[in-house]
């Protein structure tokens, strides 16, 4: 599923105000970017009704630019990987229906997609919103969802808390302008969007949403939240959740602080859905509190998994070639695994990758923790490389967020350290716009999984183009409206799809039963629920990952549109893999097939061109 403000005119100059950078940072998901949304096409064997955002992530929707010039630069798209999502069901199979008169051919029952409309044959007056050639809505979107039958009859009036005949109440929660925290995170990539340009573009891409997505005869009322908490402050988060619950009443809050899981787990437990707005968990930890809490990127133990199963079928056993020290280059591999720390589950999940990554014969010899702390990091980062360089670690796995590995690397060169730098669960630093702050002599050694998808220029695919297609202008938030957007994203996919029935519970049934989105190379591929890729119900979107490396030469735009310097490089076009589909061959650091971004995306994913509502 691909998928404000208050009134005191902040202009903060760093994202500080969105803690989930580090939702981002943790998901890190993929965000990054990456993003959720629901639907796709109408084709049975390739599910569409659902879609969702990432994390993952926003590389698809934030790079700019016509080109990248270096040789890895691909102008056409290569074809995307085959894997197809399994058969799902409809979720207006799994919602209490509110039937009504159709037109013709039978009773509507809601809510209707334009497949099922088709399989009972029920003639539905679709409207201009629909596309009837495709099924689909009349965006100019990879992510455009199924056309739902319009609504009329009885929605049920108040089916939830925050929900009444006419209104769904939603706030979006903005973290403080003066959070050090994010503000180390995201000065070293100098975003200048501010509160009110934030807002203004959430706002325009909600009356996009509310013009084309059917809500059952309600309108979303969306208010925004301003914390005093930094992003892991757990007792703040606690006190604003409470603080919501009791004064706003929402059926659903959006983002939350990047640190800590504590704002989710008092919204859970007072019956409020809550999507991005955790550091990434243990599938068991959202379990625990479903139907309310979800991620948008891919889980934690998840990214993990795909990590684990790089590294044992392409590294174990081998020598470390890819190592700036001559001497590693000839020896055997030794692995040492760093990762952030950001909750009481860090341990754990570090626990259970090394504990995976040994079964499968690899020698760890170093597992060392770090704190997102920017008074401590530079000491915990000399700490760190002495430990590693004394062991002999060869190839240092790294589950980081993206500002820490400047540290990390600008130590290791001091101390004359030159290892593998193998990325794994990366929360950021799988950005070229950060990779372009670390020691480049390390970084030239780097390379790993992630989640997000090869790029394409924002004004031919994403969040940016669709907003552009939509207002006839560029966004006021234009660097961050990857972060922005997604969580809003899935929750109007989620609204639509559950039809007028509004619960947490049916729409935790409308995400797991409804269809997935499409396989491709420029999105990742994104479920809920128990699709056959991971054990039990996923509540985490994007299930699917590729290999990058990265190339210290390469010139291009970076995912905030600005020229410069060093470029993360796709392997094989941007292949992606579902967990088991790993290969035990890569053309790592070879630029024949490397991919920085494309100029479009391939035919498949490009989107009709329907003219703009701006004229």
């Amino acid at each position: 599923m691909q998928p404000a403000h208050s009134g005191d005119g902040g202009s903060s100059t760093n994202l500080k105000k969105w803690g989930p950078i580090a939702a981002i940072v943790l998901v890190v998901g993929a965000v990054v970017g990456i993003v959720f949304a629901t639907g796709g096409g109408d084709d049975d064997d390739v599910a569409t009704d659902t879609t969702v955002v990432s994390d993952d992530t926003a590389t698809d929707d934030t790079a700019t630019d016509d080109t990248a010039t270096d040789d890895t630069t691909a102008p056409d798209a290569t074809e995307p990987d085959e894997t197809t999502a399994p058969e799902t069901t409809d979720p207006a199979e799994t919602t209490d229906p509110d039937t009504t008169d159709a037109p013709a051919g039978g009773d509507i029952t809601y809510p209707l997609s334009f497949t099922a409309a088709q399989e009972q044959g029920i003639d539905v007056e679709w409207g201009e919103r629909c596309d009837t050639d495709l099924g689909t809505l009349a965006v100019k979107w990879y992510f455009a969802p199924s056309c739902y039958a319009p609504f009329e009859g009885d929605n049920g009036g108040e089916t939830a808390t925050g929900v009444t005949a006419d209104s769904i109440k939603v706030v979006q929660y903005l973290g403080p302008d003066n959070d050090p925290i994010i503000s180390y995170l995201t000065d070293a990539i100098a975003v200048d969007d501010s509160n009110d340009e934030a807002e203004a573009t959430l706002r325009s891409m909600l009356d996009m949403f509310s013009s084309y997505y059917e809500f059952y005869g309600r309108t979303i009322e969306y208010e925004t939240y301003v914390s005093s908490g930094i992003a892991n402050d757990e007792v703040t988060a606690r006190a604003d959740a409470v603080r919501i619950a009791e004064d706003f009443q929402p059926f659903a809050v959006l983002g939350g602080p990047a640190l800590t899981s504590a704002f989710a787990d008092e919204l859970a437990a007072r019956g409020i859905v809550c999507i991005g707005c955790t550091p990434g968990q243990p599938q068991a930890w959202y379990a625990e509190r479903s139907p309310y809490v979800y991620g948008l990127a891919i889980g934690a133990a998840q990214a993990r998994e795909h990590g684990r199963e790089f590294i044992a079928k392409q590294l174990i056993g081998g020598n470390a070639e890819y190592a700036g020290d001559e001497a590693f280059q000839g020896q055997p591999r030794t692995f040492g695994h760093v990762y952030l720390s950001s909750s009481p589950e860090s341990p754990e999940l570090a626990d259970a990758f090394v504990s995976g990554l040994t079964a499968d014969g690899a020698d760890v010899v170093e597992v060392l923790p770090y704190t997102l702390d920017p008074a401590t990091i530079q000491q915990q980062a000399s700490q760190i490389v002495a430990k590693l360089k004394s062991s002999g670690v060869t190839t240092v796995v790294i589950a980081s967020d993206g500002v820490a590995p400047r540290d990390i690397t600008r130590e290791a060169t001091a101390q004359e350290y030159f290892p593998e730098w193998v990325l794994v669960a990366p929360a950021l630093s799988d950005l070229t716009a950060f990779g372009r702050t670390y020691d480049q002599e390390q970084w030239a050694h780097a390379f790993g999984v992630t989640h997000g998808a090869v790029p394409v220029t924002p004004e031919e695919s994403g969040y940016y183009a669709l907003y552009r297609w939509w207002t006839g202008e560029e966004p006021p938030a234009a660097d961050t409206i990857g972060v922005l957007i997604p969580n809003m994203a899935l929750l109007v996919s989620g609204i639509q799809q559950t039809g007028p029935d509004l619960t947490p519970d049916n729409m935790a049934a409308a995400l797991f039963n409804g269809p997935t989105t499409r396989p491709g190379i420029t999105q990742p591929f994104l479920s809920y629920g128990d699709r056959g890729y991971w054990e039990g119900d996923d509540f985490s979107g994007v299930d699917d990952a590729a290999l990058i490396w990265w190339d210290p030469n390469a010139q291009g735009p970076d995912e905030i549109r600005k020229d410069g310097t060093g470029m993360y490089v796709f392997v094989d076009g941007g292949t992606r893999y579902l967990p088991g589909e790993w290969p035990a061959d890569s053309a790592l650091f070879d630029p024949a097939g490397g991919t920085t971004i494309y100029d479009t995306p391939p035919p498949e994913e490009t989107p009709p061109d329907y003219p703009s509502p701006a004229g």
